[in-house]
């Protein structure tokens, strides 16, 4: 093949690497192994199937590839290959690896890789505008867990339900494919190709175009601070994928800055770009972004926020990601030279909430007091860290994010390190009483900030959330013996009783007992009822959907355990009030706070309350319309304002 036509051929790509089917010219094969002198690929004909008789392929053919001369090599076959099952002979190395850009693997990581038509899957989403940044309700979901089958296929058929519960975002666990028959994901080793737990590529595909369909988007978590330690070949193309400076906390960080980074920069961001492009997907979530290091002039994370808008455009893309020291540069705009993520994980509003409702402030809990000044001060301020002393961990933690808007910041009581990390793997609603529970599902629901439900959290699910991983032999024992450790840092689960008690992480148990029933939608009506009317309110409510837009909110302490939360409509006494009381009952006298005015001419009387029995509470008196307010034990009220003649025509009533 001459340079000239290879040329063309690369050219004609989606992708630059992996096994692509070029339209009209084949299958074109490419892969960068810049310190091998010669990469054969070894592949197999597809099986024929006639009738109730299979025809068995001939034996796997050998095909040498063409050195680029830059590290690449590449060679084009006939389109008939698609479906074969393939592999790579580097130099004189008698195993043949898998392709570091394989679209999918059959039979795992450490099976062959298979050609894959990405153009044949009719996509009936043409008019799907994309995901913004601002109004959406996030839903992290595990594929394996979310439903008994634990597929693409079954997960779809719940998309609907998920809808109009009032969710408008999916948040996928990582799928890249990993070893062994269960995990959480993050030990991704075929970045390329979503794992075969779930199902094909094309049902993958057909779980996003359904989810277009009922208008929910779809984005994926994706890990590239680390490979997992089983199935991972990319060292056999090159030893320039890993860095030789800096060490992740989960194994060997990837070289973006090094000597040779720029094809791992390539291989990152086609990776980036190929989920938006071949599975229609609105967005990333980047793991651990602390974890990723690049001294680069572009560091790779503004890199990939780029090629995620560029491989989506025109439609509109959603980035967020995980960031455990809270940099605000992340979702600072690139124009101010920061990275452009649209917004981050918000631990802070986690951690004080899980502290107000269990009482327990130990480890990574230890900074927070789960008081309403906290409340106040994060649905304002979105962290609560913003470079203050933080005693955990001895140092400083956070930069300052005081003019970010709501919207980039991503608050839940639910995800699915924190279940984990709980050693139980219990709902939160278990770990507390059912009043002080909905209160806070009111705050969390109704503030402006970006909400996140974790699978099962809008019923009430029973199912517990373990940490599991299938690994074998020496791996698996490492493992289990990481996470007995990584839970000791709180002191009850360090004692000998507990240790003994937690799940193991390779059990098969441990993954199957972490499935939902969706059954209980039905058996917990009260719970779902709650979540679907608050994200109504939160949708359709005027005041509540113009302040997730803005920061109109204000909030001031009434008490160590009591709030109050206003929000600013945009017509002048338009306004909303949220009270918060998660004490006993509380009589509010005196009441020298303005937020508690109401407009003028006006009062406030009760439009929501947590205590309605509906949601499987006791039920409030009316809202006294004269005098001082009496504010229930563990409750929260929404309150709006009516205008003096209609306070007089229901008063007579």
């Amino acid at each position: 093949m001459s340079k000239q036509i290879a040329t063309k051929l690369i050219n004609s790509r989606r992708f630059p690497i992996g096994a692509e089917r070029v339209h009209g010219k084949g299958v074109h094969f490419r892969v960068w192994a810049p310190e091998r002198k010669t990469v054969k690929l070894v592949i197999n004909s597809p099986s024929e199937n006639k009738g109730d008789d299979v025809v068995l392929p001939p034996p796997p053919t050998e095909i040498e590839l063409q050195s680029e001369g830059n590290g690449y090599f590449s060679v084009i076959l006939q389109e008939s290959c698609v479906g074969s099952l393939y592999r790579y002979l580097l130099d004189d190395d008698p195993q043949p690896y898998p392709d570091p850009a394989s679209r999918f693997q059959p039979q795992g990581p450490h099976g062959p890789s298979q050609v894959v038509d990405a153009l044949t899957f009719d996509w009936t989403d043409a008019d799907w505008t994309g995901v913004a940044a601002q109004g959406q309700v996030i839903y992290e979901m595990h594929i394996g867990t979310f439903t008994h089958d634990g597929n693409w296929l079954a997960a779809a058929k719940e998309l609907p339900e998920l809808a109009a519960l009032g969710v408008t975002v999916l948040e996928i666990m990582p799928v890249a494919d990993f070893p062994g028959r269960f995990g959480w994901g993050y030990d991704g080793v075929n970045l390329f190709a979503p794992t075969r737990l779930y199902g094909t590529p094309d049902e993958f595909r057909y779980f996003v175009n359904q989810a277009h369909a009922v208008g929910l988007g779809v984005i994926l978590d994706v890990v590239f601070n680390h490979l997992g330690p089983d199935g991972n070949y990319l060292g056999k193309f090159s030893s320039a994928y890993f860095s030789t400076r800096y060490q992740s906390d989960w194994g060997d960080a990837l070289n973006f800055d090094e000597p040779n980074s720029a094809a791992v920069r390539d291989y990152v961001l086609t990776n980036s770009a190929y989920w938006i492009k071949e599975f229609h997907l609105d967005g990333l979530r980047l793991d651990a972004t602390q974890q990723i290091f690049d001294s680069s002039a572009e560091h790779i994370i503004a890199a990939i926020v780029q090629a995620v808008r560029s491989a989506g455009a025109p439609r509109k893309t959603f980035v967020i990601g995980e960031n455990e020291p809270q940099d605000a540069k992340l979702f600072s705009p690139l124009e101010n030279g920061g990275f452009g993520l649209d917004a981050l994980w918000n631990d802070d509003f986690h951690h004080t909430a899980m502290v107000a409702m269990t009482g327990r402030a130990d480890a990574y809990y230890s900074d927070y007091r789960g008081a309403a000044q906290e409340f106040v001060s994060t649905l304002k301020r979105g962290f609560l860290y913003q470079g203050q002393w933080y005693s955990w961990q001895n140092k400083t933690r956070g930069t300052p994010g005081l003019d970010m808007p709501p919207a980039k910041f991503i608050n839940f009581i639910q995800n699915h390190d924190q279940l984990a990390n709980s050693g139980s793997g219990k709902r939160v609603h278990l770990l507390t009483s059912p009043n002080r529970y909905r209160a806070l599902t009111a705050l969390f629901l109704l503030a402006p900030q970006t909400p996140m439900l974790f699978q099962g959290q809008e019923f009430a699910a029973t199912s517990p959330f373990f940490y599991f991983a299938d690994h074998k032999d020496e791996i698996a024992q490492l493992v289990a013996r990481g996470r007995a450790d990584f839970l000791a840092q709180f002191r009850a689960l360090a004692t000998p009783e507990m240790q003994a008690r937690l799940p193991d992480p390779c059990d098969p148990q441990t993954f199957t007992h972490s499935k939902l029933d969706l059954n209980e939608r039905n058996l917990h009506k009260e719970e779902y009822a709650l979540h679907r009317d608050l994200l109504s309110l939160r949708r359709n409510d005027p005041v509540f959907q113009a302040c997730q837009q803005s920061s109109r909110i204000d909030g001031a302490v009434l008490s160590p355990d009591a709030w109050v939360i206003r929000f600013f409509g945009k017509n002048p006494g338009d306004d909303r009030l949220l009270l918060v009381n998660l004490s006993r009952d509380i009589h509010l006298v005196p009441a020298p706070e303005p937020l508690l005015t109401a407009p003028k001419d006006c009062v406030w009387d009760a439009m929501w309350f947590s205590d309605d029995p509906h949601y499987g509470g006791m039920g409030m008196p009316p809202w006294p319309m004269k005098g001082n307010w009496y504010l229930q034990g563990e409750s929260a009220v929404v309150l709006h304002p009516i205008t003096q003649a209609k306070e007089s025509v229901n008063h007579e009533q």
